[in-house]
C-alpha cells in the first residue's frame, strides 16, 4: 500500500535544473507587449512572456504547446472550449530540461542540489483549461507547481492523459480546487503535494488513477470535498505530514485503501465527516500517534477502520480519538492476495496500538462474508493481518453502540491496560466486555 516514491524527487530535480533557464527566460520577455486574450492556434509562450507581472492572459480555442510561467501575478484562464493538447515535440524549459512533456509549469528560484527555495514565484493562477493527449511520459504532470507562494489550479478538467494530473512542490499556500483529474489505465498520481506547507485542495472530483490526492512530507494541508472515485490503490494517501484536515470527502471504490495515514509522529491530524466504502479499508492508520476521527461513514468494505503499528518499521499508532463514527456493514471479503491472509467483517480495529479513545461509535452488520484472521465491531489485539507481534496498550473502549456484528466486540487478551466500559453491545470474546 504505501511506497517509496521518488516520482516527485525525480520531477523536483528536473524542474530545479530547468528552473535556471526558466529565469533567463523571464528577464529576455519581461520588456515586450503586453497580450490579454491569445486566440485559437496563437502561442500561450508568447503572451506570458510578453506580459507584465499582474496581467491576466484570457486563452480560447485550441492550443498544441508546453507553457512555462516564472513571473509573479500572471493569471492564465481558460474561457469557453479553451484547450491545451501536448504539442509534437517540447517547447517549454520544464519539458525539454526535465525529459517529459508538460503542459503548464509554475517555477520558482531554488536549489536543484539541496532543494533550498531561494525565491518563490507568487500568486499566479492556472484555470479553466480542458488538457488532452499528453501521454508520452507516464512520470510526467500535466500541472507542475514547483517553489511558488499563493498559487492556485482551479477548474480544469485533465482527462485521458498517461501523463500524471496535478503536482505542488516546495510551495506555500497554493490552492487546488475544483479540478476534474480522470485518469487512465496508466496514469500514477492525480493530485499530488510534496515538501509543502498549507496548501488547500478542496471540490475536486479524482478519478482512475493507481493514486488518487496524496500528500507527502508536508504541513497543516486541508483535503475537503473532494471525491476520490475508482483509484487502483487509494483514494487519499497521507505520509509524513502533521497538521492534516481531511474533511467531508467521499472515497468510493478505491481498490485498497479510502484514506490512508501514515509515518507521522506527531501526526496531529483530523479526519471528519469522509464517506468511504467499497475498498478493502476503508481507513488504515499505520505508525502514527495524534489525533481525531469523527462523525465519519466507513461502509461496505472488507474492513472499515484499521490502526497497525506493524506495518512498516517505526513508531506505534496510537494516542488517537475515535468517536462518533458510523462504521456499518463491512461486509465485503477480500482473499488472499498481497497480504497473503483473508479478511472481513471488521469495523474498528486497534492492532498493538496505544493510548486509544473509541467512544460514543455506532458499529453494526459487520459480519464476514469469507474466511477472515478475525472479525467484529471492535476489534483489539496484535496484528493477524501483517503477522505483527506489538500488543495493544492503555486503550479505552467506552459507551459505543452495538447491533449484528459477529462478535460486538474482540478482544485477543493481549496487552495491558485495556478498557471495556459501557458498550451497549450482546456478543464479545471474551464474554464479559459487554455490560
Amino acid at each position: 500500500m504505501r511506497r517509496t516514491i521518488v516520482l516527485l524527487a525525480t520531477m523536483a530535480l528536473t524542474l530545479l535544473v530547468a528552473s535556471g533557464v526558466a529565469l533567463a527566460v523571464t528577464k529576455i520577455g519581461s520588456a515586450g507587449a503586453q497580450s490579454s486574450v491569445v486566440g485559437p492556434g496563437e502561442s500561450i509562450q508568447k503572451a506570458v512572456n510578453a506580459a507584465d507581472p499582474g496581467d491576466t492572459i484570457v486563452v480560447r480555442g485550441v492550443h498544441r504547446e508546453d507553457v512555462i510561467i516564472t513571473k509573479n501575478g500572471i493569471k492564465l484562464r481558460g474561457e469557453g472550449d479553451a484547450v491545451i493538447e501536448a504539442p509534437a515535440r517540447a517547447g517549454s524549459p520544464c519539458s525539454k530540461f526535465g525529459g517529459v512533456l508538460v503542459a503548464i509549469c509554475v517555477v520558482g528560484d531554488f536549489n536543484p542540489e539541496t532543494g533550498e527555495v531561494n525565491k518563490r514565484v507568487r500568486d499566479v493562477s492556472v484555470s479553466g483549461f480542458t488538457f488532452r493527449g499528453f501521454n508520452d511520459k507516464e512520470d510526467a504532470f500535466v500541472i507542475d507547481v514547483i517553489a511558488a507562494r499563493n498559487a492556485t489550479v482551479e477548474g480544469n478538467r485533465i482527462t485521458g492523459n498517461v501523463a500524471n494530473g496535478i503536482a505542488i512542490g516546495l510551495s506555500v499556500n497554493s490552492t487546488i480546487a475544483n479540478n476534474d483529474v480522470i485518469g487512465s489505465p496508466k496514469t500514477d498520481q492525480g493530485i499530488r503535494v510534496e515538501s509543502s506547507s498549507r496548501t488547500k485542495i478542496v471540490n475536486n472530483v479524482v478519478r482512475n488513477n493507481v493514486f488518487g490526492i496524496d500528500v507527502e512530507e508536508s504541513t497543516n494541508t486541508t483535503i475537503a470535498g473532494n471525491d476520490s472515485i475508482g483509484n487502483s490503490v487509494d483514494g487519499f494517501g497521507v505520509i509524513d505530514s502533521p497538521g492534516t484536515k481531511i474533511l467531508s470527502n467521499v472515497a468510493r471504490r478505491n481498490e485498497v485503501v479510502g484514506i490512508f495515514l501514515g509515518d507521522a509522529q506527531r501526526a496531529n491530524a483530523k479526519v471528519v465527516g469522509n464517506d468511504l466504502s467499497g475498498s478493502e479499508f476503508g481507513i488504515f492508520v499505520s505508525n502514527s500517534q495524534g489525533g481525531s476521527f469523527a462523525a465519519n461513514e466507513v461502509h461496505n468494505n472488507c474492513a472499515g477502520v484499521w490502526f497497525t503499528s506493524d506495518f512498516e518499521p517505526g513508531p506505534p499508532s496510537g494516542n488517537f480519538t475515535v468517536k462518533g463514527n458510523t462504521v456499518k456493514d463491512n461486509t465485503r471479503s477480500c482473499r488472499g492476495g498481497e497480504f497473503d491472509r483473508n479478511f472481513s467483517g471488521i469495523g474498528i480495529a486497534l492492532n498493538g496500538a496505544s493510548g486509544m479513545e473509541v467512544t460514543g461509535n455506532h458499529l453494526s452488520g459487520n459480519v464476514p462474508s469469507g474466511p477472515t484472521v478475525v472479525s467484529g465491531g471492535i476489534v483489539v489485539g496484535v496484528d493477524p493481518l501483517f503477522g505483527g507481534t506489538t500488543k495493544p496498550t492503555n486503550n479505552s473502549v467506552i459507551g459505543n453502540h452495538f447491533g449484528r456484528n459477529k462478535p460486538d466486540i474482540f478482544w485477543d487478551k493481549s496487552g495491558s491496560g485495556n478498557r471495556f466500559v459501557g458498550n451497549l453491545c450482546n456478543s464479545s470474546v471474551p464474554s464479559s466486555l459487554c455490560n
